[in-house]
């Protein structure tokens, strides 16, 4: 997608999303069994005490909101999600059989983009899901940080912090996933080696994040004793992490001998360093 064309999407909203968007219908109803959920949507947990409250709303008043889908090209005679799924879900836990829908044209970037700002703008994402959002316009959309800035409208520091996160053992992550951790405990955690160690011990004590921030500086103040990270690593560390989106770690000897390590969690993020190499060397 050409970098001059990206705007902030949280800035402009789902409207002005929509009008970028060739729409075939703008007043429909599709039966509840015509649509499925989007396969990009990066909220895989729907709060279930705020979506009964939904369906208690949608009982009295209907949907007032439209579901925004498109054609899918997986199933015939279906149309996919590419926002309000959760008013979907509600529609059918109160028994209705059709719900309005706008029709448009959206590829895959677009139905992501969709996904990501109406659950940004809401805040109904956790920080894992916000992140694995982001990761995956970098993976699959060749977005780099800078571009997901501009469209989400946050800094490039909290799209630098919140991929950060991924970095975490999975077993750190679950716990943000279920919400036992914060983002501000999860961002707390990022490059400790007993991330996990510390993880547990935050929820057994039920810490808050500025107590959390004093128990990990006996950690660090540990590994600073042992030995002090070159400055200038750490800075080209930071610049090649920023600008690839994957952790990497540099080793350098007292002989300028050493190793560059990139961190990957799946086989997308593999073959996307395997590509830069090639590209460009």
């Amino acid at each position: 997608m050409d970098a001059n064309k990206i705007k902030k999407g949280l800035g402009r909203g789902l409207s002005s999303l929509i009008g970028e968007t060739k729409i075939e219908s703008q007043k429909n109803k599709l039966a509840i069994i015509e649509i499925i959920p989007n396969k990009f949507q990066p909220r895989k947990n729907f709060d279930e005490e705020n979506l009964n409250d939904l369906v208690n709303s949608i009982r009295e008043r209907g949907i007032i909101q439209p579901i925004i889908v498109r054609k899918s090209e997986d199933q015939i005679s279906k149309y996919e999600i590419i926002a309000g799924e959760r008013r979907w879900l509600a529609a059918q836990k109160a028994g209705l059989h059709e719900v309005p829908v706008v029709i448009t044209e959206a590829d895959d970037l677009k139905s992501l983009e969709f996904a990501i700002v109406e659950n940004v703008q809401r805040h109904d994402l956790n920080p894992l899901e916000e992140a694995q959002g982001y990761q995956r316009l970098i993976n699959e959309f060749s977005y780099d940080q800078e571009k997901v800035s501009k469209f989400i409208g946050k800094s490039r520091s909290h799209v630098t912090n919140c991929l950060r996160i991924l970095s975490l053992p999975d077993e750190v992550l679950k716990l943000v996933e279920d919400k036992k951790l914060t983002s501000g405990h999860a961002k707390i955690l990022v490059g400790l080696d007993n991330a996990s160690f510390v993880a547990n011990k935050i929820v057994d004590k039920k810490l808050s994040v500025r107590q959390a921030e004093a128990f990990v500086k006996i950690f660090k103040k540990k590994t600073n004793y042992t030995k002090q990270k070159d400055p200038n690593l750490s800075y080209l560390e930071d610049s090649i992490t920023n600008k690839i989106g994957l952790n990497v770690l540099i080793k350098n000897k007292k002989n300028n001998k050493g190793q560059i390590i990139i961190e990957y969690k799946e086989l997308d993020q593999l073959n996307k360093i395997v590509d830069i190499i090639k590209n460009n060397y």
